[in-house]
């Protein structure tokens, strides 16, 4: 399958950079994230990647068509990332994967980051962290907890597993959230967590703003809801 994907970029100016990675998954957390690095950063656009084996989209912002899968550089914080607007089918994550850190490979990355969300009963806003050599445990430990025992599904699994298998260093951090909906808050805890790891100060106001205006829009349909149902609950009199 990954003779079918290719990544066209161009080559990049940065030197030794960290290749970051995000697909959509649970909360959107990863894709935020990184949609927030573009935006915020104003990233430049260095390729995409392509693949039969995706899906005909085309991804739209402001009127231009993007391809859904873009390849950005940060010249001044030295990173690379690839953004993803579609999720990856199981049966096409391996093809994709081994494209990906090969390609990290070739620009001399020094790291795959891949960002994505975690489920679980407490929603208090941590990130996890997990690695593919014990060494790089001491890269992450002091800013986010380290999870020590778990799956990590989707194809940000499978990015890890290709790391492991070429032996190429690979760290996941994952936002706690609580479900499907949309959580800017938890992407805004994983880019806390980056920049205490790279020392960068990349502000998160904007996205906290984005976080409660979500946030007071789910709670107004939560008491539409309520409502309905009382009012189907009200005796009728004729």
């Amino acid at each position: 399958m990954e003779f079918e994907t290719e990544i066209i970029a161009e080559k990049p100016s940065v030197k030794n950079p960290v290749l970051i990675t995000s697909f959509p998954g649970i909360g959107l957390v990863g894709t935020i994230a990184t949609a927030y690095f573009i935006n915020e950063l104003k990233l430049e656009n260095l390729g995409i990647l392509d693949s039969k084996l995706l899906p005909p989209i085309a991804s739209l912002y402001e009127g231009v068509v993007l391809p859904p899968i873009r390849i950005y550089e940060s010249k001044e914080l030295n990173f690379l990332l690839i953004h993803s607007d579609i999720p990856i089918m199981p049966q096409i994550a391996y093809g994709i994967s081994k494209v990906i850190v090969k390609w990290a490979r070739e620009v001399e990355a020094r790291r795959v980051y891949s960002l994505a969300g975690i489920a679980t009963f407490e929603d208090k806003k941590r990130v996890f962290g997990a690695v593919t050599q014990k060494e790089l445990i001491n890269e992450i430990k002091d800013h986010v907890e380290i999870f020590r025992s778990g799956t990590i599904s989707g194809i940000a699994g499978s990015i890890l597993n290709e790391c492991v298998a070429t032996k190429f260093p690979g760290i996941a951090l994952l936002g706690e959230t609580p479900g499907f909906n949309p959580d800017p808050r938890a992407a805004a805890k994983v880019i806390d967590a980056m920049n205490k790891i790279f020392g960068w100060k990349i502000s998160i106001d904007k996205l906290l703003q984005e976080a409660e205006f979500i946030e007071a829009q789910m709670q107004k349909l939560a008491e539409q809801a309520v409502q309905e149902v009382k009012r189907e609950e009200l005796p009728m009199y004729g």
